[in-house]
């Protein structure tokens, strides 16, 4: 039976792995990607309806210009407005949502798109310049200062928010793939599963149409063959090459979540919340995944913690006590109100489930763990 039947029913929560503001992400930009502005008005209203607020698919749609083009962006904008007005006269009350951050960066815009790049990669960039860079050096400095530090940066969607958006947008097109690859690797690297990508594709066939999902599903298979052995080794944004890393979101129990932007971290590190404590039930339940070398700082628990290690290998420490090694199958009980850190090695990242009891309060953050006190 061809994959395409097999995913009829887009859109409700039967696709594997994505959930509905996903599946609508993916839909949206899509659609907005092929110009079918009949069928993206349908998608509109089914995304407010589902919980799209009114400036995720605005933010969908600026960033989709970089991708697709002013005139297939301003045709969906245009498109969008229409349907909140009808909606309006109908009665419809759509959540705004978030405002985008500002991004007037100056002088140090060049520098800060480098830097969202390199975040996005997992790669340092080098003084090297690509192919394309060398030949039109403007279009270097279009990417970092304009796609990366003043799109990328305006928040609203997360980076793997967003690499769903080009994703979907440059399987629509067709005829893009180095630049397909590319987002591809940058996309599971901000820890988007094979498994997503694979839904992915299905709503490409029944939102886009037959042909493009049959060259959307050849194309995502053979990548993934290229990279069977959970290792991506690909070009990341045309022309940047990421570093190998392994691909172990599949292998994982829960999604890797949002990025930690907080100060309470080292290195890069991302939370999935899975159960809130609340008044029933003061505890709350989180997995962590920390790259290589990334931990916390020095804190401790008035109640108390357990650690369940799912994956990876890394660190674990008590105040005064000499740190140990922690691997996939461990776990650990934190004592309460005993300063503690834990964290990735150096050379593997780690992956947690954090069981947290608030019964005593919240969490106490204290001093950064030190270069010295990690290797040590």
């Amino acid at each position: 039976m061809p994959l395409w039947i097999c995913f009829t029913g887009f859109l409700t929560g039967n696709a594997q792995g994505l959930n509905h503001k996903q599946e609508n992400i993916i839909a949206i930009s899509a659609l907005t990607a092929k110009g079918n502005m009949p069928s993206l008005q349908v998608a509109f209203n089914t995304g407010l309806d589902s919980g799209l607020t009114v400036n995720e698919i605005k933010e969908i749609l600026i960033q989709l210009y970089a991708y697709c083009g002013f005139p297939r962006s301003l045709n969906a904008i245009n498109t969008f407005n229409t349907v909140l007005t009808e909606r309006k006269v109908k009665g419809k009350v759509d959540p705004i949502g978030a405002e985008p951050v500002s991004t007037d960066l100056g002088a140090n815009n060049y520098q800060a798109g480098k830097k969202i790049l390199e975040q996005l990669t997992g790669r340092t960039e080098g003084d090297t310049k690509t192919s394309y860079a060398v030949f039109v050096p403007v279009i270097d400095s279009f990417l970092k200062e304009h796609l990366f530090a003043d799109i990328f940066s305006r928040g609203v969607l997360t980076y793997q928010e967003r690499e769903l958006v080009t994703v979907s947008a440059l399987f629509s097109l067709g005829g893009v793939d180095s630049q397909l690859r590319g987002h591809l690797s940058v996309a599971m690297y901000n820890g988007v599963t094979a498994a997503q990508l694979t839904s992915l594709v299905s709503i490409i066939y029944s939102a886009v149409g037959l042909k493009e999902g049959n060259d959307a599903n050849e194309k995502l298979q053979t990548f993934l063959n290229r990279n069977q052995n959970n290792t991506v080794i690909e070009k990341g944004i045309p022309g940047n090459s990421i570093s190998a890393r392994q691909n172990k979101e599949d292998c994982t129990i829960f999604p890797k979540g949002e990025k930690i932007t907080n100060d309470n971290f080292f290195g890069n590190a991302w939370l999935q919340q899975i159960i809130m404590a609340d008044t029933l039930n003061p505890t709350q339940v989180g997995s962590v995944t920390f790259e290589p070398v990334a931990r916390t700082k020095w804190h401790l628990h008035p109640a108390g913690q357990i650690l369940l290690i799912t994956s990876g290998t890394g660190y674990y420490q008590e105040k005064g006590v000499p740190k140990r090694i922690i691997k996939k199958g461990d776990t650990i009980k934190c004592p309460a109100n005993v300063p503690h850190w834990h964290g990735a090695s150096k050379d593997d990242e780690l992956i947690q489930i954090a069981i947290t009891n608030t019964t005593k309060g919240a969490v106490v953050w204290l001093g950064t763990v030190t270069d010295e006190e990690y290797n040590k």
